[in-house]
């Protein structure tokens, strides 16, 4: 799969699977980039500053991305 192919694969689980529950306790996700297996996305909203956001980082969006795509090594936040 090509950057390109991973990039819509991971905006597409983030969409679906992931954003709804993240916006549920009011805060926002945004995937910035895939590079070589590591997703770097943006939190926002309630998420921005949170002590919990690492947990929702690692537990939550990298576990899942992991669990659906193969490749992804790691989520990062973007700066």
């Amino acid at each position: 799969m090509n950057n390109t192919e991973l990039y819509n694969s991971v905006e597409e689980i983030i969409n679906k699977d992931i954003r709804p529950f993240i916006e549920a306790d009011g805060g926002m996700i945004e995937l910035k980039k895939v590079e070589d297996g590591i997703v770097f996305v943006k939190l926002a909203g309630a998420c921005a500053g949170c002590p919990g956001a690492a947990m929702t980082l690692k537990g939550g969006v990298e576990r899942i991305l992991q669990m659906k795509l193969e490749g992804i090594q790691e989520v990062r936040l973007a700066m």
